[in-house]
């Protein structure tokens, strides 16, 4: 079973994450993310690279399953080895999300006459 207060402590630390403000060049809108550094150390070892010592590029999934939480659309696209609790994210200019799914029309309930 889980500390409780381990629970506690990454929440805390997932709560004081950093997002800076968008900025863009002709292709992307990009926007750093600052990691508490205390953080780090609950990041699972197989996300960090084995000869720099810094965060690997990190899939959606598991930048998500740390705590960071942004919008759709975002790619981690680069480390800041001297900082490694910064990330660097980019996506698409005016990026559209993909559509959700319709769900099929279900049945009305209406009674009929």
């Amino acid at each position: 079973m889980a500390d409780p207060q381990l629970a506690n402590k990454i929440e805390e630390y997932i709560e004081k994450i950093h997002y800076s403000d968008r900025y863009t060049d002709d292709h992307y809108e990009y926007r750093h993310v600052i990691l508490p550094k205390p953080l780090l150390k609950f990041i699972p070892k197989e996300f960090f690279d084995e000869k720099e010592g810094t965060l690997r590029l990190l899939t959606e999934a598991e930048w998500r399953g740390i705590g960071i939480t942004q919008s759709l659309g975002w790619q981690h696209y680069e480390v800041h080895a001297p900082e490694p609790h910064v990330l660097l994210f980019r996506r698409p200019k005016n990026y559209v999300p993909p559509a959700q799914p319709q769900q099929a029309n279900k049945p009305s309930n209406a009674r009929r006459k």
